[in-house]
C-alpha cells in the first residue's frame, strides 16, 4: 500500500503518523501562568534530542480555533518548564491533566497531584512522578499546526533508589513508565526482553 501524503488532509496525516509512530514517551509538562497558576499537561510528541547540550523536545498542537494552549503560551513567556515522566502509579492522573481548564484553574489541583519547588526554574515539579527534568528554552520552531520547543535540561530529579550513581545506570527493574499508543490506548513497559526474545 502506497500513500501520497500530499493528497491527504492534515487530519489524515496526523491520524496515520500518530498511530504508526508508537509507542511514544509522554511528557507531563508543568509551567507557570501569568498569575502564578501551575499548569500541567501531557504531550506524547516528545523525546530526547541530545546530550551535549542535554536537550529534549516537546511539540504542542494548536487548538481547533488556532489559539495556543496554556503550555505553549507559558513557555514562550517565561522560557521555563518541567518535563515529568509518568509511571503506572501516576498514569491516570497524568491522563486526566489533558482535560482543558481555564488558565486560572490548575490541573494539579483538579487531579490531586502535589508539587515540590524546583531547583533552578520557577515552575514546580510534581512530587509523585518518578522523573522530573527542569528545563529552560533552548530553541523553538513553529509550523502551521504546532509550536515545537527544545528545552535544555538544567536539573534532574529522580525517585530515590532509581539511579545507581556509581555506574549512572537507571535500575530498570524498578522503572515502569507508560507510553502512548494509537487512539486512546496506552502501553505498559513490564513485558521486557533482549533481542533473544525475538528469535524464532
Amino acid at each position: 500500500m502506497d500513500i501520497d501524503f500530499a493528497k491527504l488532509t492534515e487530519y489524515q496525516r496526523y491520524k496515520l503518523m500518530a498511530s504508526l509512530i508508537v509507542p511514544r514517551p509522554i511528557a507531563l509538562v508543568t509551567t507557570l501562568g501569568p498569575d502564578g497558576t501551575v499548569n500541567a499537561a501531557p504531550f506524547s510528541m516528545f523525546n530526547m534530542v541530545g546530550e551535549e547540550p542535554p536537550i529534549v523536545m516537546i511539540s504542542v498542537n494548536r487548538r481547533h480555533d488556532d489559539s495556543l494552549k496554556d503550555t505553549a503560551l507559558n513557555i514562550e513567556r517565561t522560557g521555563e518548564f518541567v518535563v515529568h515522566l509518568a509511571d503506572e502509579a501516576t498514569a491516570l492522573k497524568m491522563h486526566n491533566c489533558a482535560v482543558e481548564h481555564p488558565p486560572h484553574v490548575s490541573e494539579i489541583d483538579m487531579v490531586g497531584f502535589t508539587t515540590l519547588p524546583s531547583t533552578v526554574v520557577k515552575p514546580p515539579r510534581i512530587a509523585e512522578t518518578p522523573v522530573a527534568f527542569e528545563c529552560t528554552l533552548f530553541e523553538k520552531m513553529e509550523t502551521a499546526s504546532r509550536k515545537v520547543f527544545i528545552g535544555q535540561v538544567r536539573w534532574l530529579h529522580v525517585r530515590d533508589g532509581l539511579v545507581d550513581t556509581e555506574t549512572w545506570r537507571v535500575k530498570l527493574e524498578d522503572y515502569f513508565p507508560v507510553g502512548r499508543f494509537g487512539a486512546d490506548l496506552y502501553v505498559k513497559t513490564w513485558d521486557r526482553c533482549t533481542t533473544a526474545g525475538f528469535e524464532p
